[in-house]
């Protein structure tokens, strides 16, 4: 190998069967930490020159093919040594005197160098000049690191009620703090936390996109929560109060006389917590619930209510 002697599945940290976009993504992942623009540290160059030799065969599948058979004598075996020279969207070498030897870095597939480092670094800046010499480099270039983006999980109570949340996302640890009351779709940014930039620009954002888990009892629509109130039949005719389960507990609500199935109960502020006073509402729903058996007793009634009563339910409006 032209650096290194490493395999180079273990250099884009991939398994030998990995697809063409799991290669692409180690390799952008990998060469956003250890650019030298963005990483400073001892041997960062180094390391990125093998990363991008290792991606450079791997993404072909000619080379990979050479690769998986010949081992590091791919190059011997292959005809000719061919594929050294630039291709389009790529350029050969990282400056003068300290270039990549056989090494293609591939960016994007324009041939301008802001839209090259736009491909690989995500940044809205463009302009800016190569600089020669050892090292590498770019005279006047300075761009803003790209946005990422994720989705957080969540359980209905935590985002009524808030707090701090330990995740980690691609190798790397972050504490969120999540606003009480957050909903479905609601995005939290954490400044600064997105990509590097190049050439001293700030770095991007991380935006994490909420989304609430279904629970067992409630059901969600923006602020407001929809709860089933399970009611025996003589509660529904007659009228009753009874206790419905809420978020935060549980409250006692008046189910009117004369009440169906699908009846709608409101109890305002009893929802998802908003800002300041603007909380939403609870909403239960009557769902009128039977004896799977009857007592003796209970049928003896049952069958006297029938015999009485005149209320036909498939006529009634």
């Amino acid at each position: 190998m032209a650096v290194g002697a490493r395999d180079y599945y273990d250099v884009l940290g991939v398994s030998r069967d990995a697809s063409e976009e799991e290669i692409r993504g180690a390799y952008r992942r990998l060469a956003r930490r250890n650019h030298p623009d963005v990483n400073k540290e001892p041997g960062a160059e180094d390391r990125f020159k093998e990363i991008s030799e290792a991606y450079e065969v791997l993404r072909d599948q000619e080379k990979r093919a050479q690769y998986d058979r010949y081992g590091e004598n791919w190059r011997a075996a292959s005809q000719s040594g061919a594929g050294r020279g630039p291709a389009p969207g790529g350029f050969e070498g990282y400056g003068g005197g300290g270039g990549f030897d056989d090494v293609q870095v591939e960016f994007g597939d324009s041939g301008d160098l802001g839209d090259i480092f736009e491909g690989l670094f995500g940044g809205r800046g463009r302009g800016g000049r190569r600089r020669g010499g050892a090292g590498g480099g770019f005279d006047g270039f300075s761009m803003r690191g790209g946005d990422r983006e994720a989705v957080l999980e969540i359980g209905l109570e935590e985002a009524a009620e808030g707090g701090r949340r330990h995740i980690s996302l691609d190798g790397e640890d972050y504490e969120v703090t999540i606003p009480r009351g957050v909903t479905d779709g609601q995005r939290i940014r954490l400044a600064g936390a997105g990509e590097a930039g190049i050439g001293g620009g700030p770095s991007g954002d991380l935006f994490l996109r909420i989304r609430i888990r279904p629970h067992s009892r409630f059901r969600v629509e923006g602020r407001d929560l929809h709860v089933d109130l399970r009611v025996a039949p003589w509660e529904a005719a007659l009228g009753a109060s009874v206790e419905v389960e809420t978020l935060g507990g549980s409250a006692q609500v008046r189910v009117p006389e004369g009440s169906s199935c699908g009846r709608k109960l409101r109890l305002r502020g009893q929802g998802m917590p908003g800002p300041g006073d603007a909380a939403g509402d609870l909403y239960a729903h009557v769902k009128i619930v039977v004896p799977k058996k009857l007592r003796r007793e209970e049928r003896e009634l049952f069958e006297q209510l029938a015999d009485v009563s005149r209320f036909n339910p498939r006529k009634a409006k």
